[in-house]
């Protein structure tokens, strides 16, 4: 398999660590081998330096310039469709799973392991039904 997600202006990025974590951004200027220029205006993230580091590369890219404005930014954002593609997308479900696990109280988690157990005994029954 070949990488494809390469760091380029233009390319959606997932913002993994600080006040913006779990945002998504556009790389609009590349500063040196270890920092990159940012930008987020539908999302909330502001025109910001931020390191390779506190970042993760989508699949996602949008056709921009280099250091483009926020209107060029929003309009290209609009025209690729971002964020329904990032919405649609295996690793933003997996985020909004978590994410919604994370906020379920204790009768919540509750209620799951019933269901589990519920589930797990329908399919004990099934699968030795099929067998006998």
């Amino acid at each position: 398999m070949v990488f494809t997600r390469f760091v380029e202006v233009g390319r959606v990025v997932l913002i993994n660590y600080g006040p913006d974590s779990g945002k998504l951004a556009t790389i609009i200027d590349i500063v040196d081998q270890n920092k990159c220029l940012v930008d987020g205006p539908s999302t909330g993230v502001a025109r910001q330096v931020i390191s390779f580091t506190r970042i993760a590369l989508t699949d996602l890219t949008v056709k921009i310039q280099r250091n483009a404005r926020e209107k060029t930014l929003n309009k290209a954002w609009e025209e690729a469709d971002t964020l329904n593609k990032w919405e649609s997308s295996s690793w933003a479900k997996k985020l909004s799973a978590k994410k919604k696990r994370a906020s379920l109280s204790d009768f919540d988690r509750f209620k799951v392991m019933v269901a589990r157990k519920q589930k797990s005994e329908i399919l004990s029954k099934k699968m030795a039904e099929l067998e006998a």
